[in-house]
C-alpha cells in the first residue's frame, strides 16, 4: 500500500468514524472504485482504529482520566465492603454504563461475525446500510427536549446504545450515528449523548484491534507496511479530532438531517450502481 493510499484511507477513516456517515461504508467504496485490494483495506482499517482511538483520548482525556481514577476508588470501596454506590458517584456510574453498553456489542460481533463479513463482498449491503443510517439520524433529530444526564441513566439505556453499536458492524450503518440514535431515543441530553456515544467506542475499538491483532494477515500487513500504517494512523487521528469537534457542534447547534440527506443520496446511488452493474 502506498503512502498516498494510506493517507486517504486514514483521513476517510478518521472523519467517517465520528461523523455519522459510516467509515466502513466509505472505505469499501474507496476500495471498490480505486481498485485497492479488498483484504488489505479490511486489515488496514483495523490498524487505523488505533488512530481513531487516539482521537477519542485527545478529545475526552479529562473524562477518561477521571474514569481511570474512579476505577481504583471503586476497587477500594469493594474491598472495604462499601458496594458500588452508583447513585453517589456519577463518574463511577458512567464507567459502569460504558461496560454495560459494551456487552451487547461484543456478543453481537462474536455471534454474527460470519454474517457481517459476508456484507463486505458487495456494495449493495453498504447502500442499504446508508439508507438505514439516514433514517436513524432523521428520527434522532426529532429528540430535542432530552434531559437525562448520567445520574438519571438506567441500565436499559446503556443496553440499547450497546445493541445499536453492535448493529453498526454492518457496513453502511454508522457507529456514531446508531449509538447517538440509541442514546437520544432513550432521552439522554444531547451533549451527554454525544460524549457517551464516543466514550463507549473505546472498548469496541480496543476489542477489534485485540481480536484481529493476532492474525497472521494482520502481523504481515503491519510488518510489510509499517510506514504507511504509521502515516495512516496519524492521518486518522488528526481527522478524527476534527470530526469529533465538528460532531459536538452539529448535535448542539445544527441538524443531523444534513447527514441524513448525504447518506441517502450516496446510499441510493450505490444501490442503483450495484443493480445496473451486476
Amino acid at each position: 500500500m502506498s503512502y498516498i493510499e494510506a493517507i486517504i484511507l486514514g483521513i476517510v477513516q478518521g472523519l467517517a468514524e465520528f461523523l455519522p456517515v459510516s467509515s466502513s461504508g466509505h472505505l469499501l467504496m474507496l476500495q471498490h472504485f480505486f481498485g485497492i485490494e479488498a483484504d488489505s483495506v479490511l486489515i488496514f482499517t483495523v490498524l487505523l482504529h488505533v488512530g481513531t482511538l487516539i482521537s477519542v483520548f485527545f478529545c475526552y482525556w479529562n473524562d477518561i482520566l477521571e474514569l481511570i481514577k474512579e476505577l481504583f476508588v471503586t476497587i477500594g470501596d469493594l474491598v472495604r465492603g462499601r458496594g458500588l454506590r452508583l447513585n453517589e458517584r456519577p463518574v463511577r456510574k458512567l464507567g459502569v454504563m460504558i461496560v454495560v453498553a459494551s456487552i451487547p456489542t461484543a456478543v453481537i460481533g462474536i455471534l454474527f461475525e460470519d454474517i457481517f463479513e459476508g456484507f463486505y463482498t458487495t456494495l449493495l449491503p453498504t447502500g442499504c446500510g446508508l439508507l438505514i443510517t439516514g433514517m436513524l439520524l432523521w428520527i434522532a433529530e426529532m429528540k430535542r427536549d432530552n434531559a437525562k444526564q448520567i445520574e438519571d441513566m438506567k441500565f436499559s439505556d446503556a443496553l440499547v446504545v450497546g445493541v445499536m453499536q453492535g448493529i453498526a458492524i454492518t457496513p453502511g450503518i454508522s457507529r456514531s450515528g446508531s449509538t447517538l440514535f440509541g442514546a437520544l431515543s432513550k432521552g439522554l441530553q444531547r451533549d451527554f449523548a454525544v460524549k457517551f456515544a464516543f466514550l463507549v467506542s473505546i472498548p469496541s475499538i480496543i476489542g477489534s484491534v485485540i481480536f484481529e491483532g493476532g492474525s497472521e494477515a494482520m502481523e504481515s500487513a503491519f510488518s510489510t507496511n509499517l510506514g504507511p500504517v504509521i502515516v495512516g494512523c496519524v492521518a486518522a487521528a488528526v481527522s478524527g479530532v476534527i470530526a469529533i469537534k465538528a460532531m459536538i457542534t452539529v448535535v448542539r447547534k445544527l441538524s443531523l438531517r444534513y447527514f441524513s440527506m448525504y447518506v441517502w443520496i450516496v446510499g441510493s446511488a450505490l444501490i442503483i450502481y450495484t443493480l445496473l452493474t451486476h
